[in-house]
């Protein structure tokens, strides 16, 4: 039983880590909050499933197009929406408000074009489930765990090696030096809000032939994954991975050994011990960035 749900914690955990890598970069490029991460997620499952299931479209290509879908979606938001309020100089708050705003104008928006009911993922591979050890395990289980650290690999590659990545980074780090060294930071910005739904709807394109998908599938994601942020270090790309593994893993064995109930409640009794004792998290963001 352990095994078994360990590997349930692993999945939803590693969904939890692409969510907070996007709540990490956007705070790292931006300095700003968003609430509309999980909902980009819902967003991109329901576009999954349509793709797959509606249009007979293979999954690796209904895969890219509600991933790439998602990049524009951010990217229209960075322009559209952050951009012009920050550069009417209002509130930081006002322009966080902005994306809560958002998150019920998505969520609201998929239930009026894809309706209410839960729509399931006919099967994807050909082979159901495999066997790890003493365990049967299922395909799309393991393909969400290894695509999803998978792409945070790449992430760390393209953020670390390439000179886009570094632009990105340099954007993040000062704005005016930056632009000094002709830095498009504004380019680098919405690079960033892009990068960050494309990995929340890749999320719901994993998590969806699991669960299935419905029109609040990625709220209660977000808020855990916005947890597993703080636990491991805001604005940490590496403490995003190992704080969304962490907290999976945590809500998963309590549902298991003690009970459901408990499952959403140790997620945020976790959150505030981190605040209160260490709220720059597992890998102490705020020294990092000092």
């Amino acid at each position: 039983m352990f095994w078994q749900l360990l590997i349930s914690g692993l999945v939803i955990g590693s969904v939890y880590g692409l969510i907070a890598l996007g709540y990490s970069l956007i705070y790292k490029a931006s300095g700003l909050l968003t609430f509309a991460q999980g909902d980009l997620l819902t967003l991109g499952a329901f576009l999954g499933v349509t793709f797959f299931t509606v249009l007979k479209l293979p999954f690796v290509v209904s895969l890219v197009l509600a991933v790439g879908f998602g990049f524009a979606v951010g990217m229209l938001i960075e322009k559209f929406i952050i951009r012009r309020l920050l550069n009417k100089k209002v509130l930081i708050i006002y322009v966080v408000l902005s994306t809560i705003a958002l998150s019920y104008i998505i969520q609201n928006g998929t239930m009026l074009a894809f309706g209410t009911k839960t729509k399931y993922f006919p099967a994807i591979f050909s082979i159901s489930r495999i066997k790890l050890g003493s365990i049967y395990v299922q395909m799309e289980s393991v393909v969400c765990i290894l695509v999803s650290l998978a792409c945070m690999l790449i992430l760390h590659l393209f953020m670390s090696k390439t000179k886009l990545g570094t632009a990105m980074r340099a954007a993040s780090m000062d704005r005016v030096a930056a632009e000094a060294r002709g830095i498009n930071v504004s380019l680098t910005t919405g690079l960033t809000w892009g990068l960050a739904a494309g990995f929340a709807a890749l999320g719901g394109m994993l998590i969806g032939p699991v669960y299935g998908v419905y029109t609040t599938l990625g709220a209660t994601i977000g808020k855990k994954a916005s947890a597993s942020a703080v636990s491991g270090g805001y604005g940490n790309m590496y403490g995003a991975i190992v704080g969304g593994l962490l907290l999976g893993i945590i809500e998963t064995l309590v549902a298991g050994f003690l009970s459901s109930e408990y499952k959403d409640m140790i997620s945020y009794i976790i959150l505030l011990l981190f605040l209160f004792l260490r709220p720059t998290g597992i890998f102490n963001e705020r020294a990092l960035q000092d």
